[in-house]
């Protein structure tokens, strides 16, 4: 346990995830700072997952899904393990509860073949799983959305947005009627605006 400088709640930081969530299951549920009664008041948990590989839209999270996140750790290294504890660590605190993905990636998975498969053999791409995956996808897709609004084109039809994620990482996305088509972002977070 690390105490948390400057804190009047008396909150610390925990080392591990299962303490960590722990404490915010206290809490919330803390009868003087808590914001729910209880723990049966939550009805379903969110995960937001920098790396889905395959999954194309939210996903319902069970085994097989926690799984297929443990493969492409080699693809997700920075991302992946951590998200994978917080998820082991809510279903084992909330067991009962629906436990949803939601995927930066999956924003991205209908991009064109030329914008994602990178001018590397293309073996790459198909054993090693190399190619522009696009991250910070939540935020691109809101922000996209919500100009059509603005626009009052909520289908996105007619519309060519360019927007920008700054911040804990950087990242461009070309949006055309509504759906993106390309990306600043590559096989990891790091390219950003290169």
């Amino acid at each position: 346990i690390l105490p948390y400088p400057n804190n009047p709640t008396g909150a610390v930081m925990r080392k591990e995830h299962l303490e960590a969530l722990a404490e915010v299951l206290r809490l919330l549920t803390d009868p003087e700072l808590g914001v729910i009664g209880s723990v049966d008041e939550i009805d379903a948990v969110g995960h937001r997952i920098a790396h889905g590989g395959k999954y194309q839209q939210s996903t319902v999270i069970d085994d097989e899904v926690v799984a297929y996140l443990e493969s492409i750790v080699p693809i997700n290294p920075l991302h992946g393990p951590p998200a994978i504890k917080g998820i082991n660590g809510c279903r084992r605190l909330m067991g009962d509860k629906v436990h949803v993905g939601v995927f930066d990636t999956a924003f991205y998975s209908h991009m064109p073949p030329h914008s994602y498969i990178y001018p590397l053999p293309y073996e790459l791409y198909e054993q090693k799983q190399i190619r522009r995956y696009g991250f910070h996808g939540t935020s691109h897709r809101f922000v996209s959305a919500r100009c059509c609004e603005l626009l009052g084109k909520p289908d996105g039809k007619g519309t060519r947005i360019i927007t920008c994620h700054l911040g804990n990482g950087s990242s461009i996305a070309a949006i055309k009627d509504g759906k993106v088509v390309d990306t600043t972002m590559g096989l990891t977070p790091l390219d950003g605006f290169l």
